[in-house]
């Protein structure tokens, strides 16, 4: 590579937890420094009294947080990062007391991710204070800890909206802005992306810099190895920023809070951070580096990569046998040091692929959000004094959570059942499940291609495994879904959570396609269930399939309040075989899956209009209930079948078996009613459904069109 390691950075000889750096040549300004509150009248006295909000005190900056809006004068005069190019380390450090400060109003008022974004806020500021975006590309991986960017690059007066509808997006998102390099929600996608920009500059004859900011969560995917691999090969000029907040696991892995991190990599740089003598050995062979000079730079890089591998630091040189140059670790929040490491990497001439390791803490600053099992990852609106949530109540568990207590009933009759997650133990229900079974239970990391084939193992060898991962997560393990379990039969339990809209996730979260990419599977049994009963009772039924590979799909939010089998054991159903729920003449609609539900108003709402439909749960995908649909066709004159999911899925089925059947060539009228052909942006799930034309309001609509009352369509 182009870097000798002896030009990297300029570091003061020190002991301390983290590789530190001479000082940078921003001016400071010592004096002690306070914010004030506007001043209040003293009952007592009548005296004007004022509140600290933030003072400076010599550990750092003091934060009262309260429910009023925090004075934030700095802040105010930032609107793009052109802005705080002038800063001094002073100002830099009262700024991001401010930003704290005002994330934490913002977000106790909107909900999203909190913790997040409060352990970036240095590093933040230290990326904008040296790179000039938008020539510059900064690239968030997963991107919920980008509202500080957001802030920074001209979005503070709609931090707001966020995750609301017509709002700002909770991820970045290249249409709301320029500073936005690219579009993320999904992990480990930021080295990959990078390193095509890097590569792109180069062909293009530009010199802009390009940044990766990953968490060591993200690292434990495979493509971020596959892109360091490749970056080392190409050698491009790419900076790759690891935000290691010992989180590899979202901090709602289990009941009991963070787990203990997930593979060899949170290990190696665990040591690295606590090892003194690789960081005083390392400061050493810099300074051999410097003695020797230019003309020798390879001997002296190879005496520095020989001090890590000498002391252990096994971290450091597994990066750099990939290619990568590697410098640290860096105290995250002391934007002085980041600011000079950035600088000075940013003034080489050509460094090759470079990787920071940049150490940080989740919710810092915000003495709740440290203190809090979950170290509050995402929240609803909550009390900014206290950091307690304001959750709604209500009378039904989350679909996620039924699902969590039927597999515990089932693993309670059946030691063979075992449950696999991606790194989401909270958002798939499984940090239950692992309360009761912890050693049936296993954390593979952000690995999705990882946990279908290791689930495909456990199945090869008698094991029961339900591999719960999110709709459009299990996207990127589809070629294993294919290759490792369908074309083997093998009979791996896929529970697919979040399926259809998502609310306020917007459409890098929205389980809109599973449907139709697992029922063209020739192997695999697809179900879905209408209601949380419905969802205990097929995974009763997937767990008694054990010839064949099996799914189900259920969607964010709530049960409806369905009565629930005894104990919540379910009842495995027939295979492909479904229900009709209401009878009626003329009309039918078919419902498959969560959206049932509509159908019911709908044929509800149409009572009012002396209209009686039939209304059946498919339940099945595949295989199809072919006996109800030939009777739903040959009894009623208008067919329709709903579905939450795109194109070719549930209602393809159907029209593919009408049309073979020869049913398509008489008198009956079929429609199927899907999600558009287009990603449906980030809102309430009620504006979503409108906006998706699945409402019940649309589904009645369709039918009075084709009993020829389109005026009445129009209408309702």
């Amino acid at each position: 590579m182009a870097l000798a390691s002896g030009i990297a950075i300029g570091a003061k000889q020190s002991i301390s937890p983290f590789f530190t750096v001479s000082q940078p040549s921003l001016s400071y300004r010592k004096q002690n420094f306070c914010l004030r509150a506007s001043a209040e009248k003293n009952s007592s006295d009548g005296e004007e009294a004022t509140k600290m909000v933030m003072k400076k005190e010599k550990g750092g900056w003091k934060i009262d947080f309260s429910e009023e809006k925090p004075p934030t004068p700095l802040l105010d005069t930032i609107n793009y990062p052109i802005h705080m190019k002038n800063l001094s380390t002073e100002d830099l450090e009262q700024l991001a007391a401010e930003l704290r400060a005002d994330i934490v109003n913002s977000v106790s008022k909107t909900g999203g991710h909190l913790s997040a974004n409060l352990g970036v806020v240095e590093l933040t500021l230290a990326l904008h204070r040296v790179f000039n975006t938008p020539d510059d590309k900064i690239i968030w991986d997963v991107g919920h800890q980008a509202y500080v960017h957001k802030i920074l690059t001209g979005r503070r007066p709609r931090m707001n909206t966020m995750r609301k509808t017509s709002g700002l997006a909770g991820f970045p998102k290249r249409e709301e802005s320029v500073h936005d390099a690219f579009g993320a929600g999904h992990s480990s996608t930021s080295i990959s992306a990078g390193l095509g920009m890097a590569v792109a500059r180069d062909i293009l004859g530009k010199n802009n810099n390009v940044i990766s900011v990953i968490g060591d969560g993200a690292m434990t995917a495979g493509q971020a190895y596959e892109a360091m691999n490749n970056a080392g090969f190409l050698d491009a000029n790419l900076i790759v920023v690891l935000n290691d907040n010992k989180q590899v696991s979202l901090p709602t892995a289990t009941l009991d809070g963070p787990a203990t991190p997930v593979g060899a990599l949170s290990s190696a740089l665990s040591k690295l951070q606590a090892s003194t003598n690789f960081r005083k050995l390392r400061e050493a062979a810099k300074s051999i580096t410097k003695q020797i000079g230019g003309q020798t730079h390879e001997v002296a890089a190879k005496v520095d990569e020989y001090a890590r591998g000498l002391i252990s630091a096994s971290g450091s040189t597994f990066f750099e046998e990939l290619g990568l140059y590697y410098i640290g670790p860096v105290d995250g929040h002391n934007v002085e040091d980041l600011v000079t490491i950035f600088q000075r990497v940013k003034e080489m001439p050509a460094p090759g692929p470079v990787l920071i390791h940049v150490v940080t803490e989740k919710g810092k600053g915000y003495p709740p959000a440290e203190a809090a099992a979950d170290r509050m990852h995402g929240v609803v609106k909550f009390d900014p004094k206290t950091g307690k949530q304001f959750k709604t109540k209500s009378p039904t568990l989350s679909y996620t959570q039924y699902f969590a207590e039927s597999l515990i009933k089932e693993a309670e009759t059946d030691d063979k059942i075992v449950a696999i997650h991606a790194a989401m133990g909270g958002g798939t229900g499984l940090n239950y499940f692992q309360k009761r079974f912890p050693d049936r239970c296993f954390d593979v990391g952000i690995a999705e291609q990882h946990a279908v084939t290791f689930a495909a193992g456990l199945a090869s060898e008698g094991v029961k495994p339900f591999c719960a991962i999110y709709s459009s997560f299990l996207q990127r393990g589809y070629d294993q879904v294919v290759h490792d379990v369908d074309l083997q039969k093998l009979p791996v339990r896929f529970a697919m959570d979040r399926a259809g809209l998502v609310g306020a996730d917007g459409p890098t979260h929205c389980g809109a396609f599973d449907v139709t990419f697992m029922s063209c599977l020739p192997n695999m049994v697809v179900m879905a269930p209408s209601d949380e009963a419905e969802l205990m009772h097929m995974v009763a039924t997937a767990a008694v399939i054990d010839d064949r590979p099996s799914c189900f799909r259920f969607p964010r939010g709530n049960g409806i309040g369905a009565v629930l089998p005894p104990d919540n054991k379910g009842t495995p159903l027939e295979i492909g075989k479904g229900r009709i729920l209401m009878e009626g003449d003329r009309v039918a609609i078919l419902g498959y899956g969560s959206i049932v539900q509509q159908c019911v108003l709908a044929a509800n709402m149409l009572k009012s209009q002396d209209i009686s439909v039939t209304v059946a749960d498919a339940r099945f995908c595949k295989p199809l209930d072919t006996d109800l649909i030939r009777q739903l066709a040959n009894e009623h004159e208008i067919l329709i079948t709903v579905e939450e999911g795109s194109v070719g899925g549930f209602g393809s089925h159907v029209c593919h078996f009408l049309t073979l059947s020869g049913i398509l060539d008489g008198p009956l009228k079929l429609r199927s009613m899907v999600l558009p052909d287009r990603y449906i942006d980030h809102g309430s799930p009620a504006d979503q459904l409108e906006e998706s034309g699945l409402s019940s309001r649309h589904i009645s609509a369709t039918v009075l069109s084709l009993l020829g009352r389109p005026k009445e369509a129009l209408l309702i």
